[in-house]
């Protein structure tokens, strides 16, 4: 799986792969604009939103398009921060509480995966709420997270073996989006920051943690 795979390089298109490999996609092209909705939806006052990135994630590229464009659509102000190691994580919230950001969505990497502890505890020192796309980041003490079911995908994922091993050629398998989404809602991360989770958020979270 990967963000972008014909981006990266991976593949030719998604519906034809070619070469011998194929994949199930992270990719949604509305899932950015579905974060900046949910987030406003947690905070009807939201004005700015700062979005992390770590420009050297070419596969960056394509969910911060989207995001913007769903800010844009609801008119929030958007402040792209950039991190590109550790040591640039704490800079990253301080800019984004001296420019008042009310809220941050955190994009897909590999480096902010790694430091989704340290990320929850610094969205709770700046008592700003952060948004991510994978549910581990939220047990790690980040807000809220929107994203593609990993169980889904893994299910699916055992058909196309399935099919290879009958003979299936993987250049003839499409590159397949995802077709489940998970919200997951951290209210212990919320009472720290001193925010109340809107009743119509939670009823469609499929995972609380208290």
């Amino acid at each position: 799986m990967t963000f972008d795979p014909v981006e990266s390089g991976f593949v030719a298109s998604l519906a034809r792969p070619g070469g011998n490999l194929t994949r199930l996609s992270t990719v949604n092209p509305d899932a950015g604009a579905k974060r900046v909705e949910l987030i406003q939806e947690v905070m009807p006052r939201i004005s700015r939103l700062a979005v992390l990135r770590n420009p050297t994630n070419s596969g960056s590229r394509f969910p911060l398009k989207e995001t913007e464009a769903g800010t844009k659509r609801l008119g929030i102000r958007p402040q792209i921060l950039e991190a590109r190691s550790l040591d640039d994580l704490e800079d990253a919230f301080r800019a984004a509480t001296k420019e008042q950001a009310n809220a941050l969505i955190v994009l897909a990497d590999a480096l902010f995966f790694a430091q989704r502890g340290r990320l929850g505890n610094l969205g709770i020192k700046h008592r700003l709420p952060a948004m991510f796309d994978d549910a581990q980041s939220v047990d790690a003490g980040g807000l809220v997270s929107y994203g593609a079911s990993l169980t889904d995908l893994f299910r699916r994922a055992a058909g196309y073996v399935d099919k290879i091993l009958k003979g299936a050629r993987p250049a003839d398998l499409p590159v397949e989006q995802p077709m489940k989404f998970e919200l997951i809602v951290n209210l212990k991360t919320a009472k720290q920051i001193g925010l109340t989770i809107p009743p119509n958020v939670l009823v469609r979270a499929d995972k609380v943690i208290k």
